[in-house]
């Protein structure tokens, strides 16, 4: 396969993407890496388990330094993503399988009401 084909097709098809569409791939991803990181902490791979949880912090600093300020609830998120990115520091320092868990779940609820919100905003058009 020719990569760089490959990439550009991925590059325009990220171009394309409304913001909401480019939304629920960054969730997808986070919860990707969490998924990973479970996996990982389980089989006892701690560099990949701690490149997991690193990767999703990064999208959560990523999604926050992203969100448009001018909405009330840009504040509520950026409190959970603050305590998102505390609570992955505290499951990375101590392997807390617990905690992993909790935060998977609620990034999962997050995400799961974004995509209703998507396709709630899409049905109105």
């Amino acid at each position: 396969m020719d990569m760089k084909g490959f990439n550009q097709y991925k590059e325009q098809s990220v171009n394309t993407m409304t913001q909401g569409e480019l939304l629920l791939l960054l969730y997808d991803e986070l919860f990707k890496r969490l998924a990973q990181a479970e996996i990982t902490l389980k089989k006892q791979d701690y560099p990949v388990f701690e490149a997991s949880v690193q990767r999703a912090v990064e999208i959560i600093q990523y999604l926050d330094d992203t969100l448009d300020r001018q909405y009330p609830i840009s504040k509520n998120l950026t409190q959970l993503y603050e305590y998102f990115t505390y609570e992955l520091g505290r499951v990375k320092i101590g392997r807390r399988q617990d905690l992993l868990a909790h935060v998977k779940s609620m990034i999962g609820e997050l995400r799961d009401a974004f995509r209703q919100a998507q396709k709630s905003g899409d049905s109105g058009k």
